[in-house]
């Protein structure tokens, strides 16, 4: 029986992971069949919470060989690799609903809950995943399968909650998630940034740990909400024990997801138009010089597949922005990121030069070829006059660029990189 949820935290309170760990407890007689899944959907939906997550259990009756993926209420957790039955939808609802109606934050969210023998059909999850879909969309993929629902408010949460459930990986990486003791939430983490910074050499495998560049650990959230940190990685083994490594304060409860984070998946390759609120990969050439904007974002505009769109390397992404700051046009780039609304931007994500343009700056105004004096610029883009003469000439005096930008991937910071998008670590690169 799958159990999935969505919706029930707030941007500064709880957390939607935190109820899959209530779920799992409260389901203490029967088995978890696989890990607990954490999925993320289209990072670019204008009301999600930061990061988009839902969670997706699978309860029955285990059997084969367990193995040990959390620990709650100082019981451990184990899950089984098959189950040799189902039980009851409506029990399990029951109970379910319970902790939804006991955790969910209702001020500011609109959860809910799906519960189904069967998975609705992956397509569901394809097109949460990078586009917006309607509740309808959700509830009759439900019902295909016969599952049932049970909301708060609006539930738009079942939009989330289904579409975790549809999910089938053909990628994935895991999270270890670990939380902190109830009268410990919305006070100061207390976690070893030296043990933080040592992972990524400790256990090759993990990912977006440590911002080497401003000496801050990634993994540990600034809000008020119950998670102490999570590490990623792609070995769920190595990812406990990378847990196991780190100093902190008491961890009340841990527990291993499987998750869709660092897989791009969010990310639409092939299309004809940009349409706002997704994300996609650009191949296409740089059609004006870069420029800084209030607020310290770099832009610069690209041209592909006859339109044209503003390119965006955010401040927050620091030294990143630099590389945006180095192209010039006739530059052949590929650019992945999320394409906002308003304004009608590009966040960057990643980027991969391809090609370098020959490049020519300009280092002084033309001399008049009648009498010899500096000619003034007339305006932008109408070239040059002799204030003698009258004499007009149309280009500067210019000498070619050594450009210090090269073909090849660049990515920003790691507190700078959306859960959805795959490092360059996970790329061989």
């Amino acid at each position: 029986m799958y159990v999935a949820a969505d919706d029930t935290d707030s941007s500064t309170w709880m957390c939607t992971t935190f109820l899959a760990t209530e779920l799992v407890a409260a389901m203490g007689d029967l088995d978890l069949i696989g890990p607990p899944r954490l999925v993320r959907l289209n990072p670019a939906v204008p009301w999600k919470t930061r990061g988009n997550g839902a969670i997706c259990l699978r309860v029955g009756r285990g059997a084969g060989l367990r193995r040990s993926i959390g620990r709650i209420g100082g019981r451990e957790v184990f899950c089984y690799p098959r189950s040799t039955g189902e039980p009851d939808a409506g029990e399990v609802m029951e109970r379910c609903s319970r902790v939804m109606d006991k955790w969910s934050q209702l001020d500011d969210s609109d959860p809910g809950l799906v519960i189904s023998e069967r998975r609705p059909d992956p397509g569901l999850y394809r097109r949460a995943v990078s586009r917006i879909i309607t509740k309808e969309e959700a509830l009759e993929a439900v019902r295909k399968v016969g599952g049932t629902t049970y909301q708060l408010n609006s539930g738009r949460g079942i939009i989330g909650a289904a579409s975790a459930m549809s999910w089938v990986p053909m990628d994935r990486t895991y999270e270890v998630l670990t939380y902190r003791r109830r009268d410990r939430w919305g006070t100061p983490r207390d976690v070893s940034v030296e043990d933080v910074s040592l992972i990524d050499e400790r256990f090759p495998s993990t990912f977006n740990n440590f911002d080497h560049h401003s000496g801050r650990p990634a993994i540990i959230p600034h809000t008020t909400c119950p998670i102490l940190y999570g590490v990623r990685g792609d070995s769920a083994m190595e990812l406990i024990e990378a847990y196991r490594s780190i100093a902190s304060e008491e961890v009340e409860r841990w527990m291993l997801f499987m998750t869709n984070q660092g897989t791009d998946e969010h990310i639409i390759r092939q299309w004809t138009a940009l349409e706002a609120n997704s994300s996609y990969e650009i191949v296409g050439t740089v059609a004006g010089m870069p420029h800084t904007v209030p607020g310290g974002h770099v832009i610069f505009r690209l041209a592909s597949q006859g339109e044209e769109v503003d390119c965006a390397a955010y401040e927050p992404s620091k030294e990143y922005r630099q590389v945006a700051r180095a192209l010039r046009p006739g530059d052949r780039v590929r650019v992945l990121g999320e394409l906002r609304e308003t304004p009608r931007t590009l966040n960057i994500e990643k980027m991969e030069v391809l090609e370098l343009a020959p490049s020519r700056l300009k280092v002084a105004n033309p001399s008049c070829p009648q009498c010899g004096r500096r000619m003034k610029s007339v305006g932008a883009g109408q070239g040059y006059r002799c204030r003698e003469c009258g004499t007009k000439k149309r280009d500067p005096v210019t000498e070619g660029e050594e450009r210090s930008l090269k073909p090849g991937w660049y990515e920003p910071p790691v507190c700078s990189r959306r859960h959805l998008s795959m490092p360059l670590s996970r790329m061989g690169r």
